[in-house]
């Protein structure tokens, strides 16, 4: 009936119907109903005792082995899937909704792994062998009526890492903020991966130490070999950085697994695969058959036992090669032989050079999960490569790691960091031309995430002398009419009915993304003649320059006026699909753009960033 049942055991003390249930993570949801089966049929109850089992609906987050309540530990499968297949769909079928049906079956069958690769848009299944495929194409086929056929298996690899070292994630794109320095070291083999942190709190607040925490166990990061999931390994977060008024929860998100990936890069990083401990029975005469094949699939066995006419042999071999042996044994030894097998884990991959060979995984050109981190300067992002994020890094390792340096010197070392980022200043020359034109401006602190204190020191400035009288090349000035080109895109349109205030604040991120990749001198100009008694405005914001017109003032007259004063000794170049406006700027000497070809050329601007990012990558 499209009803969840989660069956379970109770341990202790009484479970009621319509009780709240805890889970670890302090979420709570109510037991429904309680219902004690016998067979298909069930009776409800109204409190179940310690010992008893039953059925409860209500439960959305549950999962087979799990603890609830008092019970801490969950109990983990004694298997582990180190086969994966591709479920081969009928042509038409639906395979979205074939993925949420296929979750249920994850759901209720501990030993399955559904995974949904999203860029070939196909689905695999990690199992213990064919038999079970064979078993799982029955249960599709009775439960959804769906015929479905399975691709050729591959091993599920691992990945980890041979010697410590420290991962660097920076996320800092506009008005977003977030750094992360891990700690990351080799464990044993069997290990899993294994989180703990080491910051102080007077560094980096612990909401968000906690927050790092969870992100970095919330996902099964990939390896840079092969992209298989890493494991057997410690990580440990040693330093942190947040910014008190640009950083979000998801900034972390990004910081966190840019700083696994780049470890990754720096660390030495090997490949492992799983291992059978089998168990051999055949006959004594078979014996040395038996040794030689162990041998030559990169197997090791120990002393071999003799029950009269009956050898035993035992040993470890890869998966790899031993996934298929028990067919061949049965042949060599007319069905007198048999072997057993079990997961013994995972040892260093016997072949590494072939299957990374074979594999062709570029962990630059996957996208979706960086190797890099993103910087700002100068108002818009850019992103740095993973080997030379150290350099612009705002936090430095010898700081964190040596014990030695002093908290005094750490505070010093922000100090410094923060007069550089409030040393940024108006531009002297575009500040003059309004000052003399419309009056002194409104001056406003810029931003307080751009350079963020690793931009080269400012030198010294000398007085200010037009560049006219210089008699130097002239400058490129790009004014904007801010209401025309915001109305002139459908997504800002419809968004400006809503809140016309978040509109104007993504056009002006729009703007200064375009003014970092094409220098030019950016002036964004907004209409506010209605508003009674307003005298004007003229800030920075990041680095272009935005202007709120003054009472009776239109934004077509400021930029008019702008333009006969600029075009004088300047290239002006005005955005505006007014043509009336447009004739009156080629007049004054201007060039002019409609909206929508401004928009194509920011659409191709973007598409020139992506392509030279991954052309760096």
């Amino acid at each position: 009936q499209g009803k969840r049942l989660t069956y379970l055991k109770v341990t202790g003390g009484l479970l009621k119907v319509k009780q709240e249930i805890e889970y670890r993570d302090g979420e709570k949801e109510k037991a429904d109903q309680l219902r004690l089966y016998s067979g298909i049929k069930y009776d409800t109850a109204d409190c179940v005792k310690a010992r008893e089992v039953c059925a409860v609906t209500g439960l959305t987050h549950t999962y087979p082995g799990q603890g609830i309540g008092a019970e801490q530990e969950d109990i983990l499968p004694a298997l582990e899937p180190v086969l994966t297949y591709q479920i081969q769909l009928p042509e038409g079928t639906d395979v979205h909704g074939m993925l949420q049906r296929l979750r249920e079956l994850e759901e209720e069958e501990p030993e399955l792994q559904i995974v949904w690769k999203e860029q070939v848009k196909e689905i695999h299944v990690r199992v213990m062998g064919e038999i079970q495929t064979e078993i799982l194409q029955s249960m599709i086929q009775e439960r959804f009526g769906v015929e479905v056929s399975f691709g050729a298996g591959s091993i599920v690899y691992r990945e980890t890492i041979e010697e410590p070292v420290e991962g660097v994630g920076h996320f800092e794109p506009l008005r977003h903020y977030a750094e992360v320095h891990l700690l990351m070291e080799p464990l044993e083999r069997g290990s899993g991966l294994v989180f703990d942190t080491s910051c102080s709190v007077d560094e980096l607040d612990g909401n968000w130490q906690k927050l790092i925490l969870t992100h970095l166990a919330e996902r099964s990061h990939p390896g840079v070999l092969i992209g298989a999931a890493i494991t057997d390994m410690k990580i440990t977060l040693i330093a942190g950085r947040a910014h008190q008024k640009h950083t979000e929860g998801g900034d972390f998100r990004q910081a966190t697994y840019r700083a696994v990936r780049q470890g990754l890069k720096m660390a030495k990083s090997i490949l492992l695969e799983p291992y059978y401990a089998f168990r051999m029975e055949l006959p004594a005469e078979h014996l040395g058959r038996a040794m030689t094949d162990i041998q030559k699939r990169y197997g090791t066995f120990e002393h071999p036992e003799q029950q009269g006419e009956i050898a035993i042999l035992s040993g470890k071999a890869p998966v790899s090669t031993m996934h298929d042996y028990a067919r061949e044994l049965a042949s060599y030894t007319h069905g007198e032989g048999r072997i057993s097998c079990e997961l013994a884990g995972y040892e260093h991959c016997h072949n590494e050079e072939e299957v990374v060979a074979q594999t062709g995984y570029d962990s630059e050109a996957d996208l979706e999960n960086p190797t890099g981190s993103v910087f700002c300067a100068h108002g818009a992002g850019f992103v740095v490569r993973w080997d030379e994020v150290p350099q612009y890094m705002h936090l430095h390792p010898e700081i964190r790691l040596h014990k030695e340096q002093t908290q005094e010197e750490t505070t010093e070392v922000f100090q410094r960091e923060k007069e550089e980022q409030d040393s940024a200043i108006l531009d002297k020359e575009l500040e003059a031309i309004f000052e003399r034109t419309f009056g002194p401006l409104k001056r406003k602190l810029p931003s307080e995430t751009q350079g963020m204190g690793y931009e080269k020191k400012h030198k010294p400035e000398k007085p200010y002398v037009p560049k006219w009288d210089k008699k130097k090349p002239v400058k490129k000035y790009l004014l904007v009419d801010g209401y025309n080109l915001l109305f002139s895109q459908k997504e800002l349109g419809e968004l400006a009915k809503i809140n016309l205030d978040g509109a104007r604040m993504k056009l002006m991120d729009i703007l200064c993304n375009y003014q970092g990749y094409k220098k030019q001198e950016l002036i964004l100009v907004f209409d506010a003649y209605r508003v009674k008694g307003n005298i004007g405005e003229v800030m920075e914001y990041h680095n272009i320059h935005v202007v709120y017109t003054k009472e009776a003032q239109t934004a077509d007259a400021y930029i008019e006026k702008a333009t006969h004063e600029l075009a004088k000794k300047h290239d002006v170049t005005v955005v505006t699909s007014d043509g009336l406006e447009q004739l009156i700027i080629l007049g004054q000497g201007g060039r002019r753009i409609s909206s929508r070809e401004f928009w194509i050329e920011i659409a191709q601007m973007e598409n020139e960033i992506r392509e030279g990012w991954i052309t760096e990558s």
